[in-house]
């Protein structure tokens, strides 16, 4: 009997929901019990008794608990413990010359033909995932003469620098490290976490800014997990004291990418971070952002200005290296210099010189600015403003003929004038040279799949005025929508991302006053009184079109 009639017999399930479960498996994949699992449909427990019928299989729930041993369990010398648990199935019991094993996943066809071709007789008990990973840790505890907690110190022997080179390089970790590389593209991940946590190597993807937890492996892969990829990203496998950083260039379902690494030595381990870049999946265009058209025929008009500066401002990770690159390959011709000076250098533009600073020797931000002036460019992009000398020197380029563009850490637009006076700039350098400021967020898209129309709370209406902002861009309706969640956008009822921005022109208002500490609030009834949006509005105006929700304003603006 298909797992699908069993639910809907004995479990309750409508034949809607396994309809539903069965189209998203023929479009996306995937075992069916898993997918329904995932859309939240049926519980772990439901999910194991009814695989156990369809398949004949005993539970663990079947196993006597207390005659379970770890630590007197004698594990074949023919088995690698670690590739089985990274298959999810682990070694329980031994009954005479039989194999007992608990697995999530009972039909992993290469567990069962790793074993066949070894000859072995084995059986296997049914487990659910939150179970298996307590298997796990209890395993891990127990372990205490395992040879690779001989090497938990931070100086290792060349014997143990060798013994994780080979246990780096043998068939089961690579395989694991190419598939979690696989899975974090394959989901659109932006970065892939692994650190240990309570006892397991927990691994978690960054998807559109926010980390989801994805496996908990056993923490004794910890060393040679990272060994791989220390190997691969050019890394000191020996070295665990100080951090580390690496690249690694690959191929993944037939995209090129390019993988930042970055080690972080902590108390119990290391934490592991790789960020992906992929060329192909961004358009640097203006529209690509997802701008307002306002926004974007103001940003025209400006970048195409011989001379002067464009700041960008917001935290790590709220677009601006994407905007910089869409307003450089908006102006890019070949009538242009375009020298970039970035740390790293994350894309490659066709037509445009980039820099990649290399503090280690010197070659900063600021030797570099003063290196490229003598290159005669039309345009300058530096990654970011850092210090004082290159604050200056850049304010100081755009009054001899370059239009520069930069990134500064402030809050929002008003705040980076009074930024630049703290960095010992004087104010009519600044107001001279200064074109705008844009400081900018990302905020979530809904899923267009499973999103639904929503009626928007009066007292929000209200305490935000989103009515006359309705009217101030001619919405006739508001078409406010709210997230639920599918297959589709792994049910957080999100999908994508798209910025924010509040855009504020230097004009001669905003150069007319002065650049104190009470400049932020006068620049703000300025931007009041002539309709400028702030962040918020920018973000409200978005949600009453139905683009994102107004949790995710709220969240991302306060």
């Amino acid at each position: 009997m298909l797992i699908g009639e069993i639910l809907i017999q004995k479990y309750a399930v409508s034949a809607a929901d396994i309809d539903r479960a069965l189209k998203f498996q023929a479009q996306y994949g995937g075992r069916i019990g898993a997918v329904l699992l995932n859309m939240g449909l049926i519980t772990e427990d439901t999910l194991v008794s009814a695989l156990s019928e369809q398949l004949g299989l005993p539970t663990f729930h079947d196993i006597d608990r207390d005659n379970l041993n770890f630590k007197t369990l004698q594990i074949p010398e023919y088995l690698n413990p670690l590739f089985l648990m990274a298959q999810k199935w682990l070694l329980i019991a031994l009954d005479q010359t039989k194999l007992i094993f608990a697995a999530v996943d009972p039909l992993n066809l290469e567990v069962i033909q790793i074993l066949r071709d070894m000859g072995c007789t084995w059986q296997v008990h049914l487990v659910a995932e939150t179970q298996f990973r307590e298997l796990q840790s209890e395993y891990e505890l127990s372990r205490d003469s395992d040879p690779l907690n001989a090497m938990g110190g931070t100086d290792l022997s060349d014997l143990e620098v060798n013994k994780l080179r080979e246990l780096a390089s043998e068939a089961p970790i690579v395989n694991l490290v190419n598939r979690l590389i696989s899975r974090a593209v394959q989901r659109g991940a932006s970065d892939l976490h692994l650190e240990p946590y309570k006892n397991m190597y927990r691994v978690r993807f960054r998807i559109d800014g926010l980390l989801h937890d994805i496996d908990f492996l056993p923490l004794k892969m910890q060393l040679p997990i990272a060994s791989r990829i220390k190997i691969l990203s050019g890394m000191d496998i020996a070295e665990r004291r100080r951090p580390q950083d690496g690249q690694i260039s690959l191929k993944v379902a037939s995209k090129d990418i390019d993988v930042r690494v970055s080690t972080l030595p902590l108390a119990d381990g290391e934490s592991l971070v790789l960020r992906f870049l992929i060329k192909e999946s961004i358009s640097y265009n203006l529209d690509y952002l997802g701008l307002e058209k306002d926004l974007i025929d103001q940003l025209e008009q400006d970048i195409t200005r011989t001379s002067g500066v464009i700041l960008l401002t917001g935290p790590t990770g709220s677009g601006k290296t994407t905007t910089l690159y869409s307003c450089l390959n908006t102006i890019n011709s070949e009538d242009k210099k375009i020298i970039t000076i970035e740390d790293p250098v994350e894309y490659r533009l066709d037509g445009i010189n980039q820099i990649q600073v290399q503090p280690d020797i010197g070659y900063d931000f600021l030797t570099a600015l003063r290196s490229i002036l003598r290159q005669d460019p039309d345009v300058i992009m530096i990654g970011e403003i850092r210090d004082p000398e290159t604050a200056r020197t850049a304010m100081q380029s755009s009054l001899t003929g370059h239009l520069v563009f930069s990134t500064l850490h402030t809050n929002d637009a008003p705040s980076t004038y009074t930024r630049l006076i703290d960095l010992g700039l004087q104010e009519y350098l600044i107001n001279s040279s200064m074109i705008s400021v844009i400081a900018q967020r990302l905020v979530r898209k809904l899923c267009q799949t499973c999103s639904q129309p929503e009626i928007s709370d009066s007292a929000l209406v209200k305490a935000h005025d989103l009515e006359h902002l309705a009217f101030r861009y001619g919405l006739e309706k508001m078409e406010t929508r709210k997230p639920v969640g599918c297959p589709a956008c792994n049910q957080t009822g999100y999908r994508g991302r798209v910025g924010i921005m509040e855009y504020l022109r230097c004009t001669t208002e905003i150069k007319a006053f002065p650049k104190d500490g009470g400049f932020p609030i006068k620049a703000r009834e300025y931007m009041s009184s002539t309709n400028i949006r702030n962040l918020s509005e920018d973000g409200f105006l978005k949600y009453l079109r139905g683009q994102t929700s107004v949790d995710e304003v709220l969240r991302v603006t306060n």
